[in-house]
């Protein structure tokens, strides 16, 4: 059954609002229940013993978990990055070229702004919301559905799937009514584009029709699970075969390898990747997801693994990027423990990419601070396909 069209509110009430929603059977809304917590819960949060409970800003206002004055500072400065390399059309390029990724730049930069409050309407960075959506808008093909700038460097997919992240994510929060009708238009015709474009085996390749593998895979995942949070129908049937795509991905240690034909070498960014796309569609206790988690988190913070930003396996921000996801919405006995050292690793990066930005896996600043800000934004809870 479709979910309700969601009330046109601010961010903070759609979240809350959205989170109470029902779905169709595959997108249950319950958070995980994992059971296969770190064993010593004082070892899981003794990263976390010297944070304070409660922290106050200088205006007295209380601050999430986790967070302090550094970690204010760190995202006003880049966000302000953000602000500043928006293009006059509302793009951001940001890679190496210049030019080769616009629609996914725009995408995630314009995520970064939402997951910190920012509307088309409200919010300091309000007019850079509403400039990418019209961007994104811009570049929607009226007969193939696809959302991209140009080719994108033959990677299609790509950005029509974060474009149709952004795009549902920030549905709900469009005030005019004729934008709002031509969003609901564009991501009608990209929820069928990912259909068709489904691999028989039930994953999704660089362009539509071309085969199957993991990365763009999870990224159609999660514009699904977006466009739904927004109301969208989403088919059932390509939720399963999508899953089960993954499943024939599993590899013994329990991660996720890059495609079905590609052996069994575990991709680590994949499998953080997968995560919270399994757990978007309700795949909370699975064997799958969760030797998927306990494979990932050890990666991420045991043994060691934590004392360096730089994970096994490159796509270091990608990673960081799903991980951070997965283990907020595993809950606090992941994310106590994964990131205080994160954020204190990203505080420490900040500025490779220019003044306030990250240079995010050589891509470029836009990409690394974008994803950057994403995480550090985790915690404020502004939306849904982020959430417990």
């Amino acid at each position: 059954m479709p979910m309700q069209r969601p009330i046109q509110t601010s961010a903070l009430l759609l979240a809350l609002l959205l989170i109470s929603f029902s779905g169709i059977a595959t997108y249950a809304q319950d958070g995980p229940k994992p059971e296969n917590a770190p064993a010593d819960k004082n070892e899981a949060k003794a990263d976390a013993s010297n944070e304070p409970d409660i922290v106050l800003d200088e205006n007295g206002n209380l601050l999430p978990k986790h967070f302090d004055e550094r970690t204010q500072k760190s995202i006003e400065a880049g966000l302000a990055f953000l602000d500043r390399t928006q293009h006059s059309n509302g793009s951001w390029a940001g890679t190496r070229d210049g030019s080769t990724y616009p629609v996914t730049m725009t995408s995630l930069a314009g995520m970064a702004f939402i997951a910190g409050g920012n509307t088309t309407s409200r919010g300091p960075y309000a007019d850079n919301v509403k400039k990418a959506v019209r961007y994104v808008l811009a570049q929607a093909d009226p007969n193939t559905g696809i959302i991209a700038g140009g080719t994108e460097n033959g990677r299609t997919m790509y950005p029509h799937g974060f474009a149709m992240l952004f795009l549902s994510s920030v549905y709900g929060m469009e005030s005019n009514e004729a934008v709002r009708d031509r969003m609901k238009t564009v991501i009608e015709k990209g929820i069928k584009l990912i259909g068709s474009a489904q691999s028989n085996l039930g994953g999704w390749y660089y362009t539509p029709n071309s085969g199957d593998e993991g990365s763009v895979t999870v990224t159609q995942l999660q514009a699904l699970r977006a466009a739904h949070n927004a109301g969208f129908i989403v088919p059932e049937d390509v939720i399963k075969k999508s899953i089960q795509y993954l499943e024939m991905c599993r590899t013994p240690e329990g991660g996720i390898r890059y495609s079905f034909n590609s052996g069994n070498s575990t991709r680590l960014p994949i499998s953080a990747a997968a995560l919270p796309c399994l757990y978007s569609t309700g795949d909370y206790e699975s064997e799958m997801a969760e030797a998927c988690l306990e494979y990932v988190f050890k990666s991420y913070c045991k043994d060691g693994n934590d004392k360096s930003f730089n994970k096994s396996g490159g796509h270091t921000f990608y990673g960081h990027y799903y991980a951070a996801q997965a283990f907020y919405q595993a809950g606090d006995e992941y994310w106590d423990t994964y990131f205080p050292v994160a954020r204190d690793q990203l505080i420490q990066l900040q500025g490779q990419g220019g003044e306030g930005a990250w240079n995010g896996d050589g891509v470029g600043p836009v990409y690394g601070t974008a994803l950057a800000l994403t995480i550090l934004q985790l915690p404020y809870k502004y939306l849904p396909i982020y959430q417990r």
